[in-house]
C-alpha cells in the first residue's frame, strides 16, 4: 500500500485525476511522439498510475503524484499570457496535463 492514511489517499488521488486531464491513451500517444524529452520517465510513471486502482498505489507512486501536482501547480501559475503554448505545454503534457483543456 502507499503508505498514507485513506482519506488522504482519496484527497490526492482526486486532485491528481482532476490535474492530469489527459486519458491513458492520449498520454502513451503523446509520450510515444515526444521524443528524447526528459519528462518521459515521469510520464511513463504517470501513465502506469493511471492505469491501477486506487487500492494498488505504492508509496513511489504517491510520492510521483505529488511531485506531478506540485510541478503542475507551479507552471500553471507562472504561465502568463501564452501560457499554453510551445515548449511549457509539452512539457506537462508529459506529465499528463495539458494546459489547453
Amino acid at each position: 500500500m502507499s503508505g498514507i492514511d485513506a482519506g488522504e489517499l482519496d484527497t490526492l488521488w482526486a486532485e491528481f485525476r482532476g490535474v492530469v486531464n489527459m486519458t491513458s491513451h492520449e498520454l502513451s500517444a503523446w509520450l510515444r511522439t515526444a521524443g528524447g524529452d526528459p519528462g518521459r520517465t515521469h510520464g511513463r510513471g504517470v501513465l502506469a498510475i493511471l492505469r491501477k486502482r486506487r487500492i494498488d498505489l505504492t508509496a513511489e507512486d504517491v510520492r510521483l503524484m505529488r511531485e506531478v501536482l506540485a510541478t503542475v501547480r507551479s507552471a500553471t501559475a507562472t504561465g502568463g499570457a501564452g501560457a499554453g503554448v510551445g515548449e511549457r505545454r509539452y512539457r506537462l503534457m508529459s506529465l499528463g496535463h495539458d494546459p489547453l483543456r
